[in-house]
Formats: structure tokens, sequence, C-alpha cells
């Protein structure tokens, strides 16, 4: 948006220029002002994604109901991400396999960036309630759910794997969401996943 609205101003700051006498000066003004807007330009692209960081969180909120991924910081959101879940979103994760993705109060407590998934933040799933149903129903409850974004092979499809569920019971979302929220969650913020 910025970059239509000067080039718009510079458009017209040059129109201006040509319409009245064409002396050398308005000739270099209008180079001037063209220098400028294209050194703004090359600025602009060149600021990092880590510069547009929205800041530290205090807590991760993901709304199952939803597909939403929620930083929060005091109460408040700092940005929020569609998610792709579980092929089985309904209902909380009972054992590995289910294609489930947990819901309930965790802990985000490592990061790995050497994941098959982009980069990738632990969630950790299973606690003792957990554990301790899986027990009762004699089966495995399963692990290794990660925020993660998207399979290294095929990053470049992100746009349409994005717009359906299709992870084991992690919660997947773009690289470039991946980006934001590895710089925004550190190891040790709560994570409470809503039905």
């Amino acid at each position: 948006m910025f970059i239509f609205v000067m080039s718009a101003v510079i458009y017209n700051i040059k129109i201006t220029r040509t319409n009245s006498a064409n002396s050398l000066v308005d000739k270099s003004v209008n180079w001037l002002y063209i220098m400028m807007f294209r050194y703004l330009v090359i600025l602009l692209l060149l600021i990092p994604v880590s510069a547009l960081a929205v800041g530290k969180a205090d807590l991760v909120i993901v709304d199952k109901s939803k597909t939403r991924l929620y930083l929060m910081k005091d109460n408040k959101v700092l940005k929020s991400f569609r998610v792709a879940l579980g092929a089985r979103p309904k209902g909380h994760k009972q054992q590995e396999g289910d294609e489930r993705t947990p819901e309930g109060r965790y802990m985000l407590d490592y990061k790995k960036a050497d994941s098959d998934f982009y980069k990738a933040i632990h969630v950790s799933y299973p606690n003792e309630a957990d554990i301790q149903r899986a027990r009762e129903l004699g089966v495995d409850p399963g692990g290794q759910i990660m925020i993660h974004g998207q399979k290294n092979s095929l990053s470049k499809v992100s746009f349409t794997r994005q717009s359906r569920n299709w992870t084991d019971g992690c919660i997947a979302v773009t690289n470039s969401a991946m980006d934001i929220i590895w710089e925004a969650v550190d190891p040790g913020t709560p994570i409470v996943i809503k039905p």
C-alpha cells in the first residue's frame, strides 16, 4: 500500500513538473524523486522477516473449531494464523495414530530447527492425565505433537495444504507464519488447545 501511494505521489509530481517549464532544474528534480523512490523500494525489500516480528508471546492459544492459532501477550492478541490440524480434528487425542490434535493446557518445551517440516516447536503432550487415560484404555497415548511449518519437500504448495486438515495430530502453519511464531515463542511458553 505504501509503495502504491508513493508511486502515485511521484507520478503527480512528475506530471506537475513536466507541465511547467521544461527547465534543466525540473528534469533534475524529477530524476531525484524517481531515484529516491527506487532506493526506498529496495530498502523495503531488504527488511528481513524478523524485523516484522510481533514481539514475545506469553501464551499461545489454538482454537480447533476456528482453525486459528493466536499469539497472546497480556491477554491481547498479537497475531493470529490459520492452522491445519490432525486429519480427524474433532475430540481430544486418545492414542497414537488416531490423527487427532490434543486438547488442554500444555507447554511449548523446545524448538527443532532441523525439522522435516521446516521448523517445529514441541508441545508437551502427553501430560499425566493423558498418560493415565491411555493406561486405562490400554493404549499408547502417542506424542511428538508439534507446531510446525510445511513438509520440506512440499513447501511450494503449502497454500493448498493449509486449506484442509492433513497432519497426524500436529498444528501446521505456513512457513512464513512459522518464522513469526518461532521468533515470538520461547521454550516454556504455555499453550492452550481448545476444542
